[in-house]
Formats: C-alpha cells, structure tokens, sequence
C-alpha cells in the first residue's frame, strides 16, 4: 500500500479537519492537503518528468510546504530523499548526485546556492514557485473527496524514503525505506505512543529526521501538524504552537531539549499544554535526563531508540518507564532505551552473529518490517550491515533479563587500551557530572605503549576556568585508573553534524594534527596508568 493512502483515508474519514497549520492558522484541512498532494503530484510527473520509483530530493528547512511536497511525491508513486537544510550546498549536491534524483525542490535560501552546484540532470525548483504552480493548476475549486484520484499504485518493496545517514564514521549512505517499512513503523508508532498521537505535533525538530516520520502516525489519526510561524523557534512561536491547537506533542533531539528547559524560552505556565515530549536521535546524558524528568514529569516523556536504518523503531521508554517504583529499579530503567518496540526483535550478539547472554555486552541487531531494505546502490555495505536478515547496528549493548537494552557505546568508538575495553560513553558521563563541564565527548588516541588512550574533549560553562588537574582528580574518584582520560583539549565547541551528533571522527582527526606550539593542551603521550 503506498504510504500516501494514509492521507487519503483521513481526507476521507474527516475531511476538515486541521492538517497544516502555522503558528495559529489552519493553513489546509486534510480534504484540503490531500487534493494539493495530488496536484503536486500531478506537476511532478508531467512538468518535470519524473516517474514512479524516481528520487525526489528535498532540501527544505521546516515549512507547511513540507508536508504537502512529501505527500506529493508519495502519491505520484516518487521515492522521497529528505535532507536536512543546514548542510553545506556541496554536500547537498553529492546526496542528489548520489540518489540520481530527477527532481530537487529546495526552499529559497537554499535554492540559490544549490542552484550553483552542478546537480547533472537533476531538475531543480523551488518550493515556492512549485506551489504557486499547484495553485494555477487547481484554479478556483477543488473536487470533492470522492472524486480525487487514489495514490499510485506501489508494491510494498518499493523505495519510499531514501535517509542519508548522519555520516559520523564516514561518507553518508541511503538507507532506503520502502513503503512496507514506513507503514510498519507508522503502526508500531501507534501501537506505542499511546496518547501521544491524539495530540497535534508541533515540528521544532528537522522534518528530514525523527519529526517527519512520527508525523505519519499523526496523519493515520487526523491530527494537526503544527509549524512555528517562520519556521523560528523562539518563545513566541512556542507560546503560539503550544497554545493554538490544544493539547501538543513534539518531537526533539537532545540539543533542542536542553534548551527548554530554560523557562525564557518555554515558560512554566506552557506546560499544561505540553502533551508528550518524544526524544532521541542522540544520547541524552544521565545528568540531562534528571532535569527533564525535574522539569517535564515522567508523564510527558518518551524515548525512542533507533537510527537510520530503522528509525526510531528499535526500543523506547514509556512514560511509566521515566516514572520511579524504587531508587534502583528507576536508575536502571533511565540508563537504558527501554524494551523492544511493537512488531520488533531486538538482541545482542557476539561477533559471530550468536545470541550472548543476559547482560553480556556485544553488538545490538534488530528485525523486522521497520528494517531497511538495504543501503542505495551500495550491496557490499548492505552485505555488512544486514546479515540474515537482521540488522547489526554497530552499537554495543546488554539486555537484562527484562528486556532492558543499555546502549554501552558504538563499536567504532570503543577505545582498547592495554587490552581494556573503556566505553566512552561512562566516561562522558562522569566528566558531565563536574559542574564546570557543559560538554564532553572522549575518544581514542594512539599511543605506542598501550595501543590507545582516552582523550576528552571538554566545553566549559560559561564562566569556568576548570583545567586538567580538577578534572583529573573528579575523574579518579569515581573511575577506574585506566579509564581516566589522559589529555584534555578544552573547545569553544565541539563538531557536531546536521542533526546534533559529535563528530567523533573529526575530533580524532584534530588529535593528529600537531598542535600551536604555545597550546597548553597538547597531547601527553605518556602518563603512566
């Protein structure tokens, strides 16, 4: 079933019902966003040439357009590659070069200096003009549901979102999803968010990522998807989507979550409004999820664990799993992703690909429906990733005898030193329990003696004038020797991708380049353990 059938069906079973709105206008009901999909659909195929299967990139910031060009490709039967609107011009014409895409439509500050790239035969438009053209095209009346032609029909392997990973270990692949994988994951989102989907959804989060998908489950339940006004996310804005259509849910990676919890810009009296806060799309630190429980209530709060490849589908926290029945039960639950999401096998395997034992740490692998088709034109990595039918996702991990999954790190960025495993992760989250310590991201560097050595790289508070010494003595006191870090590089900033993700291959790369020689950070080679 083409996954646009879902906004087909809720323009038929509730046709004026809110679709699209921004700040605090209804721009289109869904009778209303479902006739413009397929008028938009229509000029997709007969203005610019594409046909079913086709790739139609997008490289919109968030905007009502969104909406209405995603399901517009969807019901032409055109495969959807969204790409987040902060990237680099070059980086948006190697996506589309890689796809093949035969149609890009990108809003106007990005259609400019994509415009300058050489995207081959690549049509490119804007967003803008293509409405406008929708509004030409539909004239002055628009059909009754009933006479609106049905999406195009797909088979259920058919590509439907091509995802680029984030490209934190290297060149982004297509994690491809078919039609088959958006409506599992939009079932299971149903099955799993509960309330949640009775809510409108307000996207302060990029609608390339988690935001644009968890909105499907929305649309299966006639519900509003809110923009703020501008596409500006800022107390006025909030204040307007939070209040305008009831109660709201949104969706945010952690970046944007520790941002509300500045009540400057999400003041308390917003709250009650505030119907379910969905969260992942990176880790969320211990110290983090203590002030979001503190200032949300464990009610509000859900977690989803996924990536890409299958995304946010693989476990989640529920609101009663933030909610404490006793001091150690609660800590254990907080530091996993929670249990398995509805229509999805979850275990932890050795290298081998077998089963390990309760709370044994190896590699996480998932299966099922959500799972990926594979990577775009690329079957070797494909080969590597999927393997029986399970997908390794190259995070570590343990379950317990419950079904908790701990995420320990990523496979990649485990640090062996002396033949020691040290997990990264544990050690950023001692070093962000210091209060002078904002962020924290810890890697491994070479070194002759042990094979590798811990490195941190630290983000002061405002204000903090923390060095080596003080964070060497909070680490020792609540680590292992071995695992502490062994040279630290204090940053303004840390490199992070289009989605909020460290870089950690970029912070690798800055501890080979030889240092200014007056840098009171440079790497220590040797210390002994």
């Amino acid at each position: 079933m083409n996954i646009a059938t879902l906004l087909d069906q809720a323009a038929t079973r509730t046709p004026h019902a809110p679709a699209v709105c921004e700040g605090t206008t209804v721009l289109r009901s869904y009778a209303q966003l479902a006739d413009r999909a397929r008028t938009i659909g229509t000029l997709l195929v007969r203005e610019h040439g594409a046909r079913p299967g086709d790739r139609v990139a997008l490289a919109l910031r968030n905007t009502p357009l969104y909406w209405e060009i995603m399901f517009g490709a969807w019901w032409a039967g055109l495969a959807v590659t969204p790409m987040n609107a902060r990237l680099h011009p070059r980086e948006f014409a190697g996506l589309v070069a890689d796809c093949a895409a035969r149609v890009c439509v990108a809003t106007d500050d990005v259609l400019g200096p994509l415009g300058e790239q050489d995207l081959g035969g690549t049509r490119l438009t804007g967003a803008g003009a293509l409405c406008a053209a929708a509004d030409s095209l539909e004239g002055s009346g628009r059909p009754e549901p009933a006479a609106r032609p049905a999406p195009a029909e797909v088979r259920p392997e058919d590509p439907a979102w091509l995802f680029y990973t984030s490209g934190t270990t290297g060149r982004p692949k297509g994690a491809t999803l078919t039609h088959r994988n958006l409506m599992a994951a939009t079932l299971s989102a149903l099955a799993d968010l509960g309330g949640a989907v009775d809510a409108s959804l307000l996207h302060i989060a990029p609608m390339s990522h988690a935001s644009g998908l968890f909105g499907l489950a929305f649309v299966a339940r006639s519900r509003a998807q809110v923009f703020p006004r501008g596409g500006v996310v800022d107390a006025g804005t909030l204040d307007e989507g939070l209040r305008a259509f009831g109660p709201t849910a949104f969706f945010a990676v952690p970046t944007i979550l520790r941002r509300l919890l500045d009540p400057a810009l999400l003041p308390d009296e917003l709250l009650p409004s505030v119907h379910r806060v969905l969260y992942g799309g990176a880790p969320l630190h211990a110290e983090d999820l203590g002030r979001v429980i503190a200032r949300f209530g464990p009610q509000r709060l859900w977690q989803g664990y996924g990536q890409g490849e299958s995304p946010g589908t693989i476990c989640h926290l529920r609101p009663e799993d933030h909610r404490g029945f006793d001091g150690t039960a609660l800590e254990r639950r907080l530091q996993s992703v929670g249990t398995a999401r509805t229509g999805v096998e979850v275990r932890v395997v050795d290298e081998r690909g077998r089963p390990v034992p309760a709370g044994t740490v190896g590699e996480v692998a998932v299966r099922g429906d959500t799972v990926m088709a594979g990577y775009w034109n690329d079957p070797e990595a494909t080969a590597r990733t999927v393997r029986g039918g399970w997908l390794h996702t190259g995070d570590l991990g343990r379950l317990d005898g419950h079904g908790l999954l701990t995420l320990v790190d990523r496979a990649k960025d485990l640090i062996i030193s002396g033949g020691s495993n040290i997990y990264p992760r544990e050690v950023e989250e001692v070093l962000l329990c210091h209060p002078a310590v904002a962020e924290a991201a810890v890697v491994g560097t070479p070194d002759a003696e042990w094979g590798e050595l811990p490195a941190a790289f630290v983000v002061l508070a405002d204000g903090d004038t923390a060095g080596e010494a003080e964070l060497d003595s909070h680490c020792l006191a609540r680590l292992a020797r071995f695992k502490r870090p062994r040279h630290y590089v204090f940053a303004e900033a840390l490199p992070k991708n289009a989605y909020g993700k460290v870089l950690k291959t970029e912070l690798r790369g800055l501890l080979r380049q030889p240092p200014p020689p007056d840098r009171a950070t440079a790497p220590e080679r040797r210390k002994s353990r």
